[in-house]
Protein backbone atom coordinates (compact mmCIF):
# COMPACT_ATOMS: atom_id res chain seq x y z
CA UNK A 1 0.00 0.00 0.00
CA UNK A 2 1.41 3.26 -0.89
CA UNK A 3 2.32 5.19 2.21
CA UNK A 4 1.14 8.45 0.80
CA UNK A 5 -2.43 7.30 0.72
CA UNK A 6 -2.26 4.21 3.69
CA UNK A 7 -5.10 4.96 6.46
CA UNK A 8 -3.40 6.76 9.29
CA UNK A 9 -4.94 3.60 11.92
CA UNK A 10 -2.29 1.57 9.73
CA UNK A 11 0.87 3.40 10.38
CA UNK A 12 -0.38 4.39 14.08
CA UNK A 13 -0.54 0.25 14.38
CA UNK A 14 2.43 -0.88 12.60
CA UNK A 15 4.83 1.87 14.31
CA UNK A 16 3.51 0.79 18.30
CA UNK A 17 4.00 -2.98 17.43
CA UNK A 18 7.22 -2.21 15.80
CA UNK A 19 8.35 -0.56 19.09
CA UNK A 20 6.79 -3.22 21.47
CA UNK A 21 7.88 -6.24 19.66
CA UNK A 22 10.81 -7.74 20.98
CA UNK A 23 9.58 -7.01 24.90
CA UNK A 24 5.68 -8.08 23.85
CA UNK A 25 7.01 -11.27 22.91
CA UNK A 26 9.46 -10.70 25.95
CA UNK A 27 6.13 -10.68 28.46
CA UNK A 28 3.35 -13.08 26.80
CA UNK A 29 6.06 -16.06 26.59
CA UNK A 30 5.98 -15.89 30.49
CA UNK A 31 2.18 -14.92 30.76
CA UNK A 32 0.41 -16.82 28.20
CA UNK A 33 -3.11 -14.40 28.86
CA UNK A 34 -5.82 -17.19 27.24
CA UNK A 35 -7.78 -19.31 29.93
CA UNK A 36 -8.94 -22.93 29.18
CA UNK A 37 -12.32 -21.09 27.71
CA UNK A 38 -10.33 -19.23 24.87
CA UNK A 39 -8.26 -22.92 24.40
CA UNK A 40 -11.01 -24.76 23.83
CA UNK A 41 -12.60 -22.76 21.16
CA UNK A 42 -9.14 -22.75 19.61
CA UNK A 43 -9.02 -26.61 19.89
CA UNK A 44 -13.32 -26.58 18.39
CA UNK A 45 -11.59 -24.40 15.19
CA UNK A 46 -8.96 -26.76 14.04
CA UNK A 47 -10.80 -29.16 14.68
CA UNK A 48 -13.46 -27.97 12.09
CA UNK A 49 -11.18 -26.41 9.62
CA UNK A 50 -9.06 -30.25 9.46
CA UNK A 51 -12.24 -32.33 9.71
CA UNK A 52 -13.40 -29.53 6.71
CA UNK A 53 -10.62 -30.39 4.55
CA UNK A 54 -7.47 -28.98 6.20
CA UNK A 55 -6.52 -26.59 4.12
CA UNK A 56 -4.31 -23.70 5.89
CA UNK A 57 -4.73 -21.54 8.43
CA UNK A 58 -3.67 -17.61 8.14
CA UNK A 59 -3.33 -16.43 11.42
CA UNK A 60 -4.06 -12.47 10.83
CA UNK A 61 -2.44 -10.09 13.03
CA UNK A 62 -0.15 -12.86 14.37
CA UNK A 63 2.47 -11.13 16.36
CA UNK A 64 5.30 -12.75 17.75
CA UNK A 65 3.45 -15.89 16.06
CA UNK A 66 2.42 -17.74 19.75
CA UNK A 67 -1.08 -18.58 17.93
CA UNK A 68 0.13 -19.50 15.25
CA UNK A 69 2.37 -22.09 16.62
CA UNK A 70 -0.51 -23.55 18.59
CA UNK A 71 -2.38 -23.97 15.49
CA UNK A 72 0.45 -25.75 14.28
CA UNK A 73 0.49 -28.07 17.32
CA UNK A 74 -3.13 -28.42 16.91
CA UNK A 75 -2.45 -30.46 13.59
CA UNK A 76 -3.54 -27.38 11.07
CA UNK A 77 -1.19 -25.68 8.24
CA UNK A 78 -0.87 -22.40 10.08
CA UNK A 79 1.19 -19.49 9.10
CA UNK A 80 1.21 -15.90 10.07
CA UNK A 81 0.80 -12.58 8.50
CA UNK A 82 1.54 -8.90 10.58
CA UNK A 83 1.14 -5.18 9.81
CA UNK A 84 4.78 -5.07 12.08
CA UNK A 85 7.94 -5.85 10.04
CA UNK A 86 9.11 -6.24 14.13
CA UNK A 87 6.89 -8.67 15.02
CA UNK A 88 7.52 -10.87 11.60
CA UNK A 89 11.03 -10.58 12.49
CA UNK A 90 10.49 -12.05 16.14
CA UNK A 91 8.15 -14.86 15.05
CA UNK A 92 10.39 -15.70 12.30
CA UNK A 93 13.45 -16.23 14.62
CA UNK A 94 11.08 -17.95 17.35
CA UNK A 95 9.58 -20.48 14.83
CA UNK A 96 11.88 -20.54 12.36
CA UNK A 97 10.20 -23.75 10.85
CA UNK A 98 6.73 -21.87 10.40
CA UNK A 99 6.14 -19.19 7.81
CA UNK A 100 5.54 -15.68 8.37
CA UNK A 101 4.82 -12.81 5.93
CA UNK A 102 4.13 -8.94 6.37
CA UNK A 103 0.64 -7.88 5.45
CA UNK A 104 -2.51 -5.58 6.27
CA UNK A 105 -5.90 -7.55 6.86
CA UNK A 106 -7.40 -5.15 4.82
CA UNK A 107 -5.79 -6.38 1.83
CA UNK A 108 -4.03 -10.00 1.91
CA UNK A 109 -1.81 -10.75 -0.56
CA UNK A 110 -4.08 -14.19 -0.74
CA UNK A 111 -6.10 -15.39 -3.53
CA UNK A 112 -9.59 -15.96 -3.44
CA UNK A 113 -10.68 -19.18 -1.66
CA UNK A 114 -7.06 -19.98 -0.43
CA UNK A 115 -7.58 -21.01 2.97
CA UNK A 116 -9.57 -23.14 4.66
CA UNK A 117 -9.56 -20.68 8.23
CA UNK A 118 -8.67 -17.40 9.18
CA UNK A 119 -7.72 -16.62 12.71
CA UNK A 120 -7.84 -13.30 14.06
CA UNK A 121 -6.91 -13.41 17.63
CA UNK A 122 -7.62 -10.04 19.16
CA UNK A 123 -6.16 -8.10 15.92
CA UNK A 124 -8.94 -6.72 14.97
CA UNK A 125 -9.27 -4.51 17.82
CA UNK A 126 -6.94 -1.82 16.21
CA UNK A 127 -9.75 -1.31 13.39
CA UNK A 128 -11.70 1.32 13.34
CA UNK A 129 -15.26 -0.27 13.60
CA UNK A 130 -16.66 1.58 10.21
CA UNK A 131 -13.40 -0.64 8.43
CA UNK A 132 -14.97 -4.11 10.11
CA UNK A 133 -17.18 -4.77 7.13
CA UNK A 134 -14.02 -4.24 4.45
CA UNK A 135 -12.11 -6.49 7.40
CA UNK A 136 -14.13 -9.23 7.18
CA UNK A 137 -15.16 -8.76 3.05
CA UNK A 138 -11.47 -9.80 2.89
CA UNK A 139 -11.50 -12.70 5.23
CA UNK A 140 -14.45 -14.08 3.27
CA UNK A 141 -12.51 -13.55 0.05
CA UNK A 142 -9.49 -15.49 1.22
CA UNK A 143 -11.59 -18.36 2.93
CA UNK A 144 -12.60 -21.37 0.47
CA UNK A 145 -16.60 -22.12 1.08
CA UNK A 146 -16.77 -23.88 4.07
CA UNK A 147 -13.73 -22.54 6.03
CA UNK A 148 -14.11 -20.73 9.60
CA UNK A 149 -13.00 -17.69 10.73
CA UNK A 150 -12.58 -17.18 14.92
CA UNK A 151 -12.36 -13.99 16.21
CA UNK A 152 -11.03 -13.14 19.73
CA UNK A 153 -11.89 -9.01 20.67
CA UNK A 154 -12.64 -7.28 24.17
CA UNK A 155 -16.45 -6.96 25.22
CA UNK A 156 -17.92 -3.56 25.10
CA UNK A 157 -18.54 -0.03 22.94
CA UNK A 158 -15.66 2.67 23.48
CA UNK A 159 -12.13 3.78 21.64
CA UNK A 160 -9.29 3.45 24.14
CA UNK A 161 -6.41 5.66 23.01
CA UNK A 162 -3.19 3.54 24.13
CA UNK A 163 -0.07 5.37 25.55
CA UNK A 164 1.91 2.94 26.96
CA UNK A 165 2.86 -0.21 26.38
CA UNK A 166 5.24 -3.27 27.46
CA UNK A 167 7.60 -0.64 28.68
CA UNK A 168 7.31 2.02 26.13
CA UNK A 169 5.45 4.89 25.16
CA UNK A 170 3.33 4.51 22.16
CA UNK A 171 0.19 6.07 20.34
CA UNK A 172 -2.36 4.11 18.89
CA UNK A 173 -6.26 3.18 19.23
CA UNK A 174 -7.93 0.10 20.70
CA UNK A 175 -11.97 -0.28 20.14
CA UNK A 176 -14.03 -2.73 22.68
CA UNK A 177 -17.08 -4.41 20.82
CA UNK A 178 -20.23 -5.56 21.46
CA UNK A 179 -20.19 -8.76 20.49
CA UNK A 180 -24.35 -8.29 18.30
CA UNK A 181 -22.68 -5.77 16.66
CA UNK A 182 -19.41 -7.98 15.42
CA UNK A 183 -22.08 -11.08 14.97
CA UNK A 184 -24.07 -8.78 12.54
CA UNK A 185 -21.31 -7.55 10.88
CA UNK A 186 -19.99 -11.06 10.05
CA UNK A 187 -23.43 -12.16 8.78
CA UNK A 188 -23.61 -9.03 6.50
CA UNK A 189 -19.86 -9.84 4.68
CA UNK A 190 -21.68 -13.30 4.04
CA UNK A 191 -20.52 -15.99 6.73
CA UNK A 192 -22.90 -17.80 9.32
CA UNK A 193 -22.30 -17.77 12.79
CA UNK A 194 -21.87 -20.82 14.71
CA UNK A 195 -21.25 -20.13 17.88
CA UNK A 196 -20.11 -17.07 20.08
CA UNK A 197 -18.18 -17.33 24.33
CA UNK A 198 -18.40 -14.65 26.58
CA UNK A 199 -16.92 -15.08 29.69
CA UNK A 200 -15.81 -12.44 32.45
CA UNK A 201 -12.43 -10.64 32.98
CA UNK A 202 -9.77 -13.50 34.39
CA UNK A 203 -6.08 -11.94 35.92
CA UNK A 204 -5.40 -8.68 34.85
CA UNK A 205 -8.13 -8.24 32.26
CA UNK A 206 -10.66 -5.01 32.79
CA UNK A 207 -13.21 -6.23 30.38
CA UNK A 208 -15.33 -9.31 29.54
CA UNK A 209 -13.86 -11.03 26.56
CA UNK A 210 -15.79 -13.04 23.34
CA UNK A 211 -14.64 -15.51 21.06
CA UNK A 212 -17.31 -15.72 17.63
CA UNK A 213 -16.42 -18.84 15.37
CA UNK A 214 -18.30 -17.95 11.75
CA UNK A 215 -18.05 -19.89 8.64
CA UNK A 216 -18.07 -19.47 5.04
CA UNK A 217 -21.26 -21.49 3.75
CA UNK A 218 -19.84 -24.41 1.24
CA UNK A 219 -22.42 -23.75 -1.38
Amino acid sequence: MDPVTEPSYLSATRTAYDTVAVDYARVLAADVPETPLDFAMLTAFAQLVRDGGGGPVADIGCGPGRMTAHLHALGVQAFGVDLSPAMVAVARRTYPQLRFAEGSMTALDLAGGAVGGVLAWYSVIHTPPDLLPVVFAEFHRVLAPGGYVLLGFQVGDERRHIEQGYGHRVSLDAYLSPPDRIVELLRGAGFAVHARLVREPDGREKHPQAVVLARKPAG
